[in-house]
């Protein structure tokens, strides 16, 4: 049996050292897109202390999000860590009260230029590593709890904490590449389709021009003539929960249902609401529930537990129900947004400051994202970010510089040598945002 040391001592006097040595695979891919420059060239925010140009205040709140640095007090941490700045070209990090006043003071413009930014990016990444012609957009909202008194944060639903002052933002995400297309900011008493006819304009617009098709799906928060309307003059192809009003409820049991398996039977007809210019085609799923069974949480009426669906899309009624079954896996990414991207950590008592900062969640977000579809093998892809950090971001690296030349030292593996030759060489083919 080894002995353990003895007499052993201990020196803080070393300066190359930093938990964060994995980080700089991700800050290299920053680097190839040339991301600085297309911030710099992108945003304008005139300011009296220019110690910090924009590109390094705005990476300057990306990187704590990427880090797991979820509050501004505690991204201070990164202000001691000369390694982390070195690797990433920051010159030093700015404190809490600079990037809190940096969010506070920003224009009214600013926002919209980060979306912007986020919006150009997207056009670029999309099409990364292989072209697409299909977009597949995912809607939801989400209930974000705030303790304090936060501009705008208003008691609504809240199944976690009821009766608590909340905001409620409204999310849209491309299913396929999971990149988060838009948000938009809402009061806690928003309604659910409150801003979602905005939202989908702007998500509109950024559609890239060769898209040649566009499919939507959402819960029945959505399911209002005004956003089937414009989801119709966009010549999308949606499938959105049916609301389940007492007039629709009725129908129900007289429809002519078929079996498409061994417990469900479905049917399709037309039916116009009231207050709607026309009638849409609707899908229903309904299933026998034994005596024996408990109580589901899906809609039941009689014995007869039923899902219902409006839709303008030519697949058959099981294919619908399929397709619309897709939008299971926006919930992981919505947990991921509210956990491991600190959407949950409001960051000021401003409402126009949190709609920047949710841009800024926003681009980090999708960063990520990018890099791992692009750097990354193909098992690593879909990992959550809290496990990227600890299987990549956060490998302990020591700086040397043996003749003068920096060299980042990592632990000594084969796996991660080769694993590092891999990222490195899928980085650099990439081309920069601004060719």
């Amino acid at each position: 049996m080894r002995r353990s040391p003895r007499n052993l001592q201990i020196a803080c006097d070393h300066r190359g050292l930093t938990h964060f040595g994995g980080v700089y695979f991700f800050h290299e891919f920053l680097q190839v897109l040339q991301l600085r420059h297309f911030l710099s060239r992108n945003l304008r925010y005139p300011r009296r202390n220019s110690r910090y140009s924009l590109s390094q205040m705005i990476l300057a709140l990306v990187y704590p999000l990427v880090l797991g640095l979820d509050r501004l007090e505690t991204a201070s941490f990164l202000r001691s860590n000369g390694t982390f700045q070195y690797l990433t070209g920051l010159p030093n990090f700015p404190d809490p009260q600079t990037l809190r006043r940096f969010l506070h003071q920003a224009p009214d413009s600013f926002r919209e230029q980060m979306n912007g930014v986020n919006n150009r990016l997207l056009q670029t990444f999309i099409h990364l590593p292989d072209h697409r012609s299909r977009l597949i957009f995912d809607l939801d909202s989400s209930v974000v709890t705030v303790f304090g008194r936060q501009e705008k944060a208003e008691v609504g639903y809240n199944p976690r904490y009821r009766g608590k002052r909340s905001y409620n933002p409204l999310l849209c995400i491309e299913a396929n590449s999971s990149y988060l297309w838009d948000t938009e900011l809402r009061p806690g008493n928003a309604g659910t389709w409150d801003g979602s006819v905005e939202l989908m304009a702007s998500c509109f617009v950024n559609v890239p021009r060769d898209i040649r098709e566009l499919r939507v799906r959402a819960d029945a928060g959505f399911g209002f003539n005004p956003v089937l309307e414009i989801l119709e003059a966009r010549e999308a192809h949606y499938a959105i929960v049916a609301r389940l009003t007492q007039a629709f409820k009725r129908l129900l049991p007289g429809l002519r249902y078929e079996f498409v398996n061994r417990q469900w039977e479905m049917a399709e007809f037309e039916y116009r609401p009231h207050g709607w210019p026309q009638a849409r085609r609707y899908v229903v799923a309904r299933r026998f529930i034994p005596a024996e069974e408990s109580q589901t949480t899906l809609f039941t009426l009689g014995r007869y537990m039923y899902r219902a669906w409006v839709t303008n899309m030519n697949l058959t009624p099981a294919g619908i129900w399929h397709f619309y079954d897709g939008r299971a896996g926006m919930e992981p990414r919505i947990c991921e947004l509210r956990e491991d991207f600190a959407l949950r950590k409001i960051p000021t008592a401003s409402f126009a400051a949190n709609s920047l900062y949710l841009e800024i969640v926003r681009l980090a977000y999708n960063l990520v994202t990018a890099f791992q579809r692009n750097c990354l093998q193909e098992s690593w892809q879909n990992l959550t970010l809290q496990r990227l950090r600890y299987k990549l971001f956060l490998l302990p690296g020591e700086l040397t510089r043996p003749h003068n030349r920096p060299i980042l030292r990592l632990k000594e593996s084969p796996f991660l040598r080769d694993l590092a030759r891999d990222i490195l060489k899928r980085v650099h083919r990439l081309k920069s945002l601004q060719s």
